[in-house]
């Protein structure tokens, strides 16, 4: 039996310090987004989500696409590039004009967006999306779409998404090298609350926190759009040479037992647990262990009381950007916590103690097709992109230049955007 008839394609590439991913997705004739393949592979040529070798970046992105492609059985041109690093910095920017309490229509919507877009001022940083989150009329926030209403004043919320111009230059030309176009940049945030957070999450207000390998990302979401985020430049890779350092072992090791053997929670029986360095047939591989007995292991107490120690460092940060960003006087105090770092056992219950709030981990979305292996808080930005891709977003520098359609981000279901979308392409 045939499977259902894919009416769009969408390519996208997630480029991280520890991994590179890539998918290829299609929405089809029903509405339904359709993994055809993903892959992925080690990073190479990035630090902090910054380029640091383009010919090495370059091979990693042609290298992770060529694995999805396979998969999938077809090719993309265009993708949809995740980015977390660059100096990625959030701004809302209200804008406002009088109606004089006459019936808003179409062309006071293109307008107004119009003038939002030239009032922008970037001071000298690159503009990567500039979206309407939100209208407002008069003392009325949160409305999706005014057209239709009578106000005297009519306002609209832009989301700004501003970063520095020569990190995302390096990675789009990476990208480019790789033989692809690229369609847009997203900041990871962006894309990653769009896979883990529901919109009852985004209205009442949520923290986000992107622990990465090298780079934290923590966005603050409330009234359904991104407010604010701060960037906090630890990960899970500080872990690792943490284990590394206290062990004096190799870094390929100090994962191992991070990934397999890690928590972020200590038990009573953890002090008489020996756990082996290396991998089974790996014994002869890498020095000796510092504390380990003859057959080279390791108390499983020891290895949780480095991971932790680490981790309290990095809790800290996060607190701090947290009351930065006055997540205190927010409705929702929930905390959700989401990239490859979110994977250590325990996590949630470590930080949910302290940060002093409620903590989950960053659930995917269930996407047809979805590898069981991709299923984790680590592929969350991926599936985020070609969702964030399918929901067709709306830039306002591009407006005045024939695109003569508004879409509230925050107040339009995925699905009817989605058939919209098939609409308008067809």
């Amino acid at each position: 039996m045939a499977g259902p008839r894919i009416a769009r394609v969408f390519g996208a590439v997630n480029i991280g310090s520890f991994r590179i991913s890539a998918i290829v997705a299609g929405v089809s004739e029903t509405g339904e987004m359709i993994v055809l393949g993903s892959g992925h592979r080690q990073s190479q040529g990035i630090k902090h989500g910054y380029v640091t070798d383009m010919a090495a970046a370059t091979y990693a992105v042609r290298d992770a696409i060529d694995r999805a492609e396979k998969m999938a059985d077809t090719s993309v041109q265009k993708v949809w590039i995740g980015c977390s690093g660059a100096g990625l910095a959030s701004r809302i920017q209200p804008f406002d004009a009088e109606i004089g309490g006459r019936r808003i229509e179409q062309e006071d919507l293109d307008h107004l967006l119009v003038a939002a877009r030239d009032a922008i001022e970037p001071d000298g940083r690159m503009v990567l999306h500039a979206q309407p989150a939100q209208y407002r009329l008069d003392g009325a926030h949160g409305v999706a779409d005014p057209k239709g209403l009578h106000c005297e004043r009519l306002g609209v919320d832009v989301h700004v998404m501003l970063a520095d111009g020569a990190p995302i230059r390096n990675l789009t030309e990476a990208v480019q090298s790789a033989h692809l176009e690229v369609e847009a940049v997203v900041a990871s945030p962006i894309a990653t609350g769009q896979a883990c957070l529901s919109p009852e999450e985004r209205d009442l207000g949520v923290a986000l926190v992107e622990f990465g390998a090298e780079v934290t990302n923590v966005a603050l979401w409330s009234g359904g759009m991104l407010r604010d985020m701060v960037a906090i430049q630890m990960g899970s890779a500080d872990i690792t040479d943490a284990v590394a350092s206290a062990f004096g072992i190799r870094r390929f090791q100090a994962e191992r037992l991070k990934c397999v053997n890690g928590s972020a929670i200590a038990s009573p029986h953890d002090h008489r647990e020996m756990i082996p360095v290396n991998a089974p047939g790996e014994e002869d591989t890498g020095p000796i262990a510092r504390h380990a007995d003859d057959k080279n292991r390791i108390p499983r107490a020891e290895l949780i009381g480095v991971i932790t120690g680490q981790l309290g460092v990095l809790m800290e940060e996060v607190n701090k950007a947290l009351k930065h960003m006055q997540f205190n006087g927010q409705r929702g105090k929930q905390v959700v916590f989401t990239g490859g770092g979110a994977e250590l056992v325990g996590l949630a219950d470590y930080a949910q103690a302290a940060l002093g709030r409620p903590v989950r981990i960053g659930r995917m979305p269930h996407l047809a097709g979805l590898p069981e292996a991709h299923v984790k808080p680590g592929f969350s930005t991926l599936a985020g992109l070609v969702l964030y891709a399918a929901d067709d977003p709306v830039d306002i520098r591009a407006f005045a230049r024939g695109r003569h359609r508004t879409v509230s981000l925050g107040g339009i279901g995925m699905v009817g955007r989605i058939f919209q979308a098939l609409k308008e392409y067809f």
